[in-house]
């Protein structure tokens, strides 16, 4: 009877850097240091997640506790005080516990307690440091103008609390002064940076917003409006043809078809980037895909059934630029072509996409009506504008002059873009 076979041992391949970490105790990384940080922060965890206001109501308690543990134990120096010693300690430290809700009321009822209890009482060791706590709130939760008051209530009240020992000890008044205008400065600095970091934050998030809107607009603008400028183009065709030749009004109709889906798409996919949550973008996931400059044929052929005929030539070096040059530049001829629909009367348009220098060059030219001297972009080119310039290029357009009598014609828009 042969004897059962060894077990084979498990080889596991090691994490790398986690080998020498897990055999030295108290190495980041290691058994030890993992085992006390991880308590460590389900502690703080725990801590995060209590209310300030719950806090709040502990340091007061706190205070009170050892105000009352100091004042009975000095029963005697207070002559039958205790019962006025008491509730004069629960004045300056009740206030602590609405210290982020009412800064400014909390502390001058503190201030005031803590005036009376030095000049009728006998002053306490440690009420004072409750006034110091009270202040910086002041300075770090009350609103601006309020928290102004502050320094002017501690000069009183530090007026009334030295006002027997202040002949003796002219420093020591000066000294604490100091300290407790330093205490509200500390707390008045922080909550004036927050304030400034939140501002920051909200003109980040509005111009943030404000572009992304701009981008929508822009987006709908090339897609949708050059879409339908085209059915309406084709609709014209159509009418003028019905009578005289069915078989083109049939292609004209079909080819409005395929235009009208083309807008469906483009239209979803704009909507796609509203409703998504986390975020924009052109590759984001659940947004369809944008055309680029492999689809000018298509544009083209989608225009030459019922306007202008368009030529396009682009440089194969074009074809493997980035994608987000791809998308801009077939916006920019898409762009050009709609404004050629509606504005020329061309008969043929030239679109030209080349890549050399590192910059990416697109033309587009029309032998229409042009454009007349000092004439102003519309919408549809300041959208190409915006577009040229996010991503560091230049654009230029305007009418084509001629050699000949007939002065302007035609039009023509260059736009230039670095390859990254």
């Amino acid at each position: 009877m042969s004897p059962p076979p060894r077990p084979r041992a498990l080889r596991t391949a090691p994490v790398p850097g986690a080998t020498a970490a897990a055999s030295v105790p108290g190495v980041p990384g290691g058994p030890r240091s993992w085992a006390a940080g991880a308590p460590a922060a389900r502690l703080l965890r725990a801590v995060r997640a209590v209310p300030g206001g719950h806090w709040d109501l502990v340091l007061a308690g706190g205070f009170l506790l050892l105000m009352a543990v100091e004042r009975t134990g000095e029963a005697d120096r207070l002559h039958g005080g205790l019962p006025l010693a008491l509730a004069l300690s629960a004045a300056v430290a009740g206030p602590l516990a609405v210290r982020r809700t009412n800064p400014l009321a909390g502390y001058l009822v503190g201030a005031a307690a803590l005036s009376v209890e030095a000049l009728f009482v006998l002053p306490s060791t440690v009420s004072p440091y409750a006034d110091l706590v009270g202040l910086y709130s002041l300075g770090l939760y009350a609103p601006r103008r309020r928290a102004w008051f502050g320094p002017f209530a501690a000069l009183l009240g530090m007026a009334a609390y030295f006002a027997d020992l202040g002949h003796d000890y002219p420093v020591i008044p000066a000294g604490v002064l100091f300290l407790w205008l330093l205490g509200w400065a500390v707390g008045y600095g922080t909550a004036r940076r927050a304030e400034e970091r939140e501002a920051a934050r909200r003109r980040l998030r509005s111009e943030v917003v404000a572009e992304e809107r701009a981008r929508l607009a822009r987006e709908l603008h090339d897609s949708v409006g050059h879409t339908l400028n085209v059915v309406l183009v084709q609709a014209g065709a159509a009418r003028r043809l019905l009578d005289r030749d069915p078989e083109r009004t049939r292609e004209l109709l079909s080819g409005m078809e395929h235009t009208g889906r083309d807008a469906l798409d483009d239209l979803d996919r704009v909507l796609g980037l509203l409703r998504r949550e986390g975020g924009y973008g052109d590759d984001a996931e659940g947004a369809a895909p944008q055309p680029g400059l492999g689809d000018l044929e298509r544009l083209a052929g989608r225009l030459g059934g019922a306007g202008p005929r368009v030529r396009v030539r682009i440089d194969p070096a074009a074809r493997r630029v980035p994608r987000s040059l791809d998308v801009s530049a077939y916006r920019i001829v898409q762009e050009a072509l709609t404004n050629t629909v509606k504005h020329s009367g061309a008969r043929t348009v030239e679109v030209t996409v080349r890549c050399a220098g590192g910059r990416l060059a697109v033309e587009v030219c029309d032998d229409g009506r042009g454009a007349p001297a000092g004439y102003t972009p519309g919408r549809g080119l300041l959208g190409v504008a915006e577009r040229v310039s996010m991503l560091g290029g230049r654009v230029e357009h305007g009418p084509i002059r001629s050699a000949g009598p007939a002065g302007p014609g035609g039009f023509r828009l260059r736009a230039e873009l670095p390859v990254p």
